[in-house]
Parts: structure tokens; sequence; C-alpha cells
């Protein structure tokens, strides 16, 4: 046995017999010792076999094919017992603000793609009907291309990243994949795309998923985590000066997009007061406004218990000026959310947004979330899927026991306008849109198993391309029935509301 050291006296010509023979009983102690204390502290005798590698974990992802073919991914067939897509979506509306119903019903009312934003209970349902690998991650639960957007990291860089989470639950892969997949194509027929370049659509976005998952796949778990996609990134890949042109100026808005920026955009001075502008029915300030004031109150000092110290001590400098509520999206119209506005002087403004939380649509077929306030679900998936997440995201409760989450109000938030983009600014879009489900999967799944399962050919992406066109067939169909229910009185619907 040469060490280092024999080396050295070999070189010197004064190794000796008995230097060797010390050399090998020093080494035969010191992997005695080493030995003896790894059996000591549980540990394995050789660090590679505390985890399977990437190339065991990848051809067990690759083995589940056995089981679970690719191929049968691509199957929609409308359940036996699958309920009517009206009496479902009246049933996950319990426990809404009924008197704003018929402003989602309105705004589902427009478009397939808009009928399939709302619908997210209806397609749950399906989803579990589906096939699935067992594979589990932090999903979206509400994965479509109108949630993913640009929004400010705390270190006020514009990062984009999936952006809406109040479906998010622990649940197969797959089914975020799939949703996002149907939503592209719907997204691409609304902007009158040919029925081939919706399917083409398709097949791009779960080839980006895919091709990035296995990227992911042989990173460094921590390199995985700190991994961002950066905004800029749609400037960087335009493929013409026009459309390059148009992300700029979509990223120079965004970056206006600050609570001091919007102080004289949404609010005014009112007997020496800072009141915010009424705008109703989408934003207004309710009748009984003392009594309810008090009562938001409370709930922001229960939610500041949610925070870390240091932000707790920064929001000790603003104080509470005025309170409104507000009503935002699709799927999220009546449920209780409001707009705050806290100073710390009269032109050093912050707002923040606060929002009821429900069980996820997930939770019937994927299991409970272990939180018994469904806001600390949405922030903890929240912030396990996105690269960065707000820094004033936490949770509270109000007095009749809702659960609610609270976060800035649209700082430095990208506005995208899906069906004003030509094909070569949708496709890059998607791409990317792809790109960050496959790095928020990665985050909270393994990698190497959903890339093993996933493989390099493109056996994947022909099967969900036929579930996408299929699925969405399935939406249209549904939105007529449901168009077909507002007629008949059976929804009430308000068109008159502007998004």
């Amino acid at each position: 046995m040469h060490t280092w050291a024999t080396d050295f006296r070999f070189k010197q010509g004064r190794l000796t017999r008995a230097a060797v023979r010390a050399d090998n009983i020093c080494g035969k102690q010191r992997r005695s010792i080493q030995q003896s204390s790894q059996t000591k502290f549980g540990m394995a005798t050789k660090l590679t076999n505390l985890h399977p590698s990437i190339e065991e974990r990848i051809a067990a992802g690759k083995a589940l094919r056995d089981r679970v073919s690719r191929k049968s991914q691509g199957k929609w067939n409308p359940p036996s017992n699958r309920p009517d897509p009206v009496e479902l979506l009246k049933t996950a509306d319990v426990g809404r603000l009924p008197e704003l119903l018929p402003i989602r019903y309105g705004r589902m009312d427009q478009s397939p793609f808009a009928f399939f934003r709302g619908a997210a209970a209806l397609m749950a349902f399906d989803l579990s009907k589906t096939p699935v690998t067992g594979l589990r991650v932090q999903a979206c639960g509400d994965c479509h291309i109108e949630n993913f957007g640009g929004f400010g990291s705390p270190e006020r860089r514009l990062v984009f990243d999936i952006n809406d989470f109040d479906e998010t639950s622990r649940a197969p892969w797959e089914w975020d994949v799939k949703r996002l997949a149907t939503s592209v194509v719907l997204g691409a027929r609304h902007i009158k795309f040919r029925e081939r370049r919706c399917c083409d659509a398709a097949r791009r976005v779960v080839q980006s998923y895919r091709e990035h998952i296995r990227k992911y796949a042989h990173m460094r778990a921590i390199d995985v985590w700190y991994s961002h996609l950066y905004a800029n990134i749609l400037v960087r890949e335009a493929k013409d000066a026009a459309e390059k042109k148009r992300w700029q100026e979509i990223e120079k808005k965004a970056k206006r997009q600050t609570a001091t920026q919007l102080l004289p955009q949404i609010t005014y001075v009112h007997n020496g007061n800072r009141r915010i502008v009424d705008r109703p029915p989408l934003v207004y300030h309710p009748r009984d406004y003392s009594s309810v004031g008090k009562h938001i109150t409370a709930m922001f000092h229960r939610y500041l218990h949610t925070l870390p110290e240091d932000r707790k001590v920064l929001l000790q400098r603003y104080q509470i000026a005025d309170i409104a509520r507000k009503v935002v999206g699709v799927g999220s119209v009546g449920t209780r959310c409001a707009v705050m506005l806290l100073l710390a002087s009269d032109n050093d403004p912050l707002f923040l947004q606060f929002k009821e939380a429900f069980p996820s649509v997930l939770e019937p077929y994927a299991g409970n979330s272990k939180y018994s306030n469904y806001g600390e679900r949405v922030v903890t998936g929240q912030r396990m899927l996105q690269s960065a997440s707000d820094v004033f995201l936490g949770w509270t409760r109000d007095d009749e026991n809702r659960c609610y989450y609270f976060r800035q109000l649209r700082d430095m938030k990208m506005k995208i306008d899906v069906p004003a983009m030509s094909q070569d600014e949708f496709f890059e879009y998607i791409e990317l849109c792809g790109w960050a489900l496959a790095r928020g999967h990665a985050r909270t799944g393994d990698p190497a198993k959903i890339g093993g399962y996933l493989g390099k050919s493109d056996s994947f992406d022909d099967a969900i391309e036929k579930f996408a066109v299929e699925y969405a067939d399935q939406t249209e169909r549904d939105y007529a029935r449901f168009k077909k229910a507002v007629r008949a009185r059976r929804l009430p619907a308000r068109t008159d509301v502007p998004a």
C-alpha cells in the first residue's frame, strides 16, 4: 500500500520494511476508526449508498412506463359518472359572496377559454380519472397560460414564474401538465390560430417541460432551488425588432408598477386623508365601513404573527390608512378579497391585498392538505414553487374562522395580453411557461424520475397533444351547456362588467 508519505520516503531512499509495516498498520487503524464512527452514528459505509444515483432514479422513472405507458396519457373518455358541469360549478361556488357570482359567470361567459379558467373544479374531477405514474409534486392546481407572468423579486429584479396558487396542493405532476397543455389549445383557438398550429402549440409547451425537467434532473439539488427565470428572456428571445420592442415596453410598464407609482393612480385625498378610489362593482368601500375596518384591523394583527421578525419590524413603520373590497380574476370572483393602503408617511405607501382561501379543488382526489389554514397552504405552496416570492406573504383567519392569505398588490406585475400576441410571441411565451412549470416541479418532486419516465423521444409530447385537443373539445361542449344555463337563467350572469 502506497500513500503520499511512502512515496516521499521512496524518493528520499529511506523507506524500510518497518516503515511500510507501520504505514499498513496505520491504514488499517484509520479504516477501523472510520468504520467504527460510521456505525456509531448510523451512517452508511459508502456515501454513494446514501441515496440512489441519478442514473438509478432515471431508470426507476423509465420503469414506470411498464405500468403506465406514455401513450395512455393521451386518452380522454368522459367517465360515466361525470357530473353535470353546471351543477358542479354551483357546488364549487358555495361559500362565495352570492352578490359577486353574476360577475364571475359573466366573465366565464366570454369564451371557452374564459370558461376553462373558471372551471378548475370540473377539470380536477376529470383529471382524477386519468392515468398517473404515482409521482407527486407541489402542483399549481390551476395551471393555465394566464397564471404565469412577471413580478418583482425581493432583490427588485423582474422574474418570470407561476403567479397564482389558490389551488396548489400535493398532487400528480401530470395534472398540471395536462391542464397547461389544454389551456394552450384553448388560448390558441381564442386567438384564431389554425387548428394545426393549435396542436403544434400544445406539443411545444410539453416539449419545453420535458426537456427542461430532464436538464434539472442532472443539476445539483441546491442549484435547482436557486435557479431563476428572468423576464427579460422574452426580450432576448424575440424574433424581430418589433417583437423585441413590444416586450421591452411590457417590461418597462411592469417595473413602474410600484406602490409609489400606484398611489396617485388608485387613491385620492379626501378631507386630508388618503382614500382608495371606488370603481364599483370591482372596487368599493363597504357600507358598514367602521365595523368592517375594526374587523380587518384585528385580522391584520393576526397576520403579522405569521411573518418573520424582520418583516414585523418593517410593517410597524406603517399605519393602515384605508381598506376597500376588490373583485379579482375569473376563478377567484366571489371570494372575499380586499386592498389595504398602509402609509409610513404621506408619500411612503405600501399596498397589501388579502384574499379568502378555500380548500384546493385537487383535495377531494389528491388528499387533504396538512395545513389547517387554507391560507397557509397557499403561501407555503407559493414559496415552494416560485423562485422568488413576495416578502409579505402570510396568512390569517377572520372572526368567522374564514381563512385568508396576504401579499403585495401588483408589485412590478407584468401584464401579458395573450389574445394580442402574434404566433411567434405566443410560442415563445408558452415555451417559457413549460420551462417555469418544470422548474417548479423539479424543486418539489423528483426530476430524475419524472425525466426518466418522459424520456428523450417525443412519445409523451404526442400523447399530451392528443389529450389537450380532446379535452379542449370537451371544454367547448361544457361551455355550450354553461351558456345554455345562463340563457335559461339557471346561472345569473353580468356581462357588462369589465375584466
